[in-house]
């Protein structure tokens, strides 16, 4: 079994940033000033599946919106810290909260400011248009852009490590 299969099956929590990850970065503005983010529905489906093989999920983003706290709560997301200015502080204190070692953690970022958690957990991936400095830092980088698939990759990649189905189970 390779290094990057025995990182992968440590893992018990995944955390996600938001813009640029679970989102492609972009902002959309109506002309009332309504700020729209697009979300990726399997990215969604693949947090999903996580749950269902108890696998524990967060969001830390340095934004502070109702908008990101709404889909956090569609997906049940476990924890969510927004308005974060230092996210290694923040994943920290996410990782003493649910006594869950940073070697457990895998984190998917795709900026400068992720940098620190990205360095220092037991799994990092980057979506495919990560900043270069991110891209050269992460253990994976995924085939899939931020906000089109490079969530699910990940939740996938954990599955599979871990020997779990990646299909709904019949109850759901």
């Amino acid at each position: 079994m390779s290094s990057f299969d025995e990182k992968l099956r440590l893992i018990e929590l995944l955390v996600f940033d938001v813009d640029g990850t679970l989102t492609d970065g972009g902002t959309y503005y109506s002309d009332m000033g309504v700020a729209l983010k697009r979300f990726n529905i399997r990215d969604g489906m693949g947090i999903v599946l996580l749950h269902k093989a108890g696998i524990k999920t967060a969001i830390i983003t340095s934004e502070q919106t109702e908008l990101v706290k709404k889909r956090a709560e569609t997906l049940k997301i476990d924890k969510i810290i927004q308005g974060s200015r230092n996210k290694y502080a923040s994943l920290s204190l996410l990782s003493n909260e649910l006594d869950i070692s940073l070697e457990q953690i895998a984190y998917i970022g795709d900026d400068v400011n992720d940098l620190h958690c990205l360095q220092k957990v037991g799994f990092s991936m980057a979506p495919s248009d990560a900043h270069d400095l991110i891209r050269n830092e992460v253990d994976y980088v995924s085939k899939y852009k931020g906000g089109n698939g490079a969530v699910r990759e990940l939740c996938d990649l954990v599955l599979e490590s871990k020997q779990m189905s990646i299909t709904l189970p019949e109850d759901w």
